[in-house]
């Protein structure tokens, strides 16, 4: 097994060889925001020619790229707003996204339960748009199930209230190693990536933004990077920054909570992603994965100061569970059969008198007063697209023209087989693991997982789904620095592997705290952190 190649690792040689690297030269562009938007558009920038640097200020993907519904998908409910344009370049992404990482974009079937043949035929209308829109092979073309095709693939589900349904192409990701992987693809082509750099100030010369200056979290030391051009990508802190630029700048964003619930797969046996209906005619998603399913998500707009890790409140938590009694023949689940959850916040781009769940997820890009470049909404399918739109503004910034559009070209990890079953057998096979593991692993590291098995195939916890590897890993490509980021960002334990997740803190952060250097105090420190952070998403059950 070779050493992973440094080439793509967000880990750097030291802490301040990249801060001196950072300040000692002067950069085409420089981005604020290491979730998916950031991420995307250092990618398409680095492949484009430009020397590039981005910052972030927590944890790659800490904020909403690691919030979502774990879902490549086109928005098919938009197509009921009129929004055909947004569905149809989202719809086509989700080929692109798969091309890149067939491990991070798992076609899946999306199961759409009909309470008669009326309503049947009317989804399926509405699905063959969606599939003509999105351009979809025939050979993904959607199903229609009778209850004898529903005994056999989605045996839960409550036949006597949904005899039909209509199963269509979906795709499955993992929202932030989908950031990771795309971060680690530009900095295989010159890109330069610093987490826990929040950005304090822009830097003006002659009236326009000229950089940033950040401070370091780790070394508390402050650096100022210089570019010809400044996006603007941190999501629900957009207007934040923009009022470094413009101190009077206009409110634009209308920001939206989303949360999602975890339970047993036990508990709520589905095999496929199934759609379900709220009485406020919303839809919710029931998302099975491993041995956990989650459902989510929630809509609804957010005042509060929590923007990192906003608060699950029991309204959000009853919203979530009250449909699964009418589509799914199993106990009805409660509070206590909520093991994990997690919630984010959309950056809407706000319109006038509409409610979080009416407004587009259409990103808008706009230049402020000193020329900084910010973007805002869009839909995590679309990061591609997203970048594309920002990259002309850049270049107009800049006054030259770039090369061309990189393509879908395989990202880390993504240069496998799109059958993921059967890359998992093999590693399985090959490597005398479980079947569950080998497909837990796959589906986080695609072709990497090797090379993640031979830096420690042992599980953490007797019996469990973490491997020793996956720590050396963590710390040393992808750039993890603290016991948070490995156990949500980097392994997702947090959220499916939740049998294991208590277990697990305190050998993963002997094995981190080993890497890193940690002392005693400091080691407890994380633990403490991290436990505190798990009894926070199910606070609403002291509350009850």
């Amino acid at each position: 097994m070779s050493e992973p190649a440094p080439s793509t690792s967000l880990t750097p040689s030291s802490r301040s060889a990249l801060l001196v690297g950072l300040e000692g030269e002067r950069f085409d562009l420089v981005i604020i925001g290491g979730g998916i938007t950031g991420a995307g558009v250092a990618r398409d920038a680095a492949r484009r020619g430009l020397r590039v640097a981005l910052v972030e200020k927590d944890d790659f993907a800490a904020g909403t790229s690691s919030r979502s519904s774990k879902l490549i998908h086109g928005g098919l409910r938009y197509l009921a707003t009129g929004e055909v344009g947004l569905v149809r370049e989202t719809a086509r992404e989700r080929q692109s996204v798969h091309q890149m990482a067939p491990h991070l974009a798992e076609p899946c079937w999306m199961v759409v339960p009909a309470r008669n043949r009326a309503s049947l035929m009317k989804v399926r209308a509405g699905i063959g748009t969606y599939e003509k829109l999105g351009a979809v092979d025939d050979a993904d073309r959607h199903l229609s199930w009778d209850q004898g095709d529903l005994a056999e693939e989605e045996p839960s589900l409550r036949r006597d209230e949904y005899p039909w349904a209509c199963a269509y192409r979906e795709y499955m990701t993992d929202d932030a190693r989908l950031v990771l992987a795309v971060l680690r693809d530009a900095v295989g082509v010159g890109a330069i990536v610093a987490s826990r750099l929040p950005v304090v100030d822009v830097i003006w010369e002659d009236g326009q933004v000229d950089g940033v200056a950040a401070a370091c979290e780790v070394s508390g030391d402050r650096v100022e990077i210089r570019a010809e051009a400044v996006v603007n990508a941190a999501g629900p802190w957009v207007e934040h920054l923009a009022r470094f630029e413009q101190e009077a700048a206009t409110d634009r964003l209308h920001p939206s909570k989303g949360v999602h619930v975890v339970v047993d797969a036990a508990r709520l046996p589905v095999r496929n992603l199934v759609i379900m209906s709220t009485p406020d005619k919303r839809s919710v998603f029931v998302l099975p994965r491993g041995d956990a399913v989650a459902i989510g998500t929630t809509d609804t707009s957010y005042q509060g100061k929590q923007l990192l890790w906003p608060e699950i409140d029991q309204a959000d938590v009853e919203y979530l569970l009250q449909p699964l009694k009418r589509y799914f023949d199993v106990e009805p689940l409660g509070f206590d059969d909520v093991v994990a959850a997690w919630s984010g916040v959309r950056p809407l781009v706000a319109q006038q008198g509409k409610e979080a769940t009416e407004i587009s997820r259409k990103e808008e890009v706009w230049v402020g007063s000193g020329g900084m470049i910010t973007v805002a909404g869009g839909k995590l399918t679309g990061f591609r697209t997203m970048a594309m739109t920002v990259l002309d503004c850049v270049a107009e910034r800049l006054g030259r023209s770039l090369g061309p559009n990189p393509g879908p070209d395989p990202i880390p990890g993504g240069n496998l087989s799109s059958d993921l079953d059967a890359c998992a057998a093999s590693v399985a096979a090959a490597e005398g693991l479980e079947r569950p593991l080998a497909d837990r692993l796959v589906r986080l590291y695609g072709d990497e997982t090797n090379q993640v098995l031979a830096l420690g195939h042992q599980p953490i916890v007797p019996s469990g789904r973490v491997v020793a590897g996956e720590v050396v890993w963590a710390v040393k490509v992808d750039g993890a620095l603290t016991l948070e980021d490995l156990v949500y960002r980097r392994t997702r334990a947090a959220w499916y592997t939740p049998a294991e997740r208590d277990d697990l803190v305190v050998p993963a952060a002997l094995l981190m705290g080993d890497l890193l250097g940690w002392d005693e105090n400091r080691t407890i420190s994380e633990i403490d952190a991290v436990r505190d952070r798990f009894d926070s998403e199910l606070k609403f059950k002291a509350d009850a």
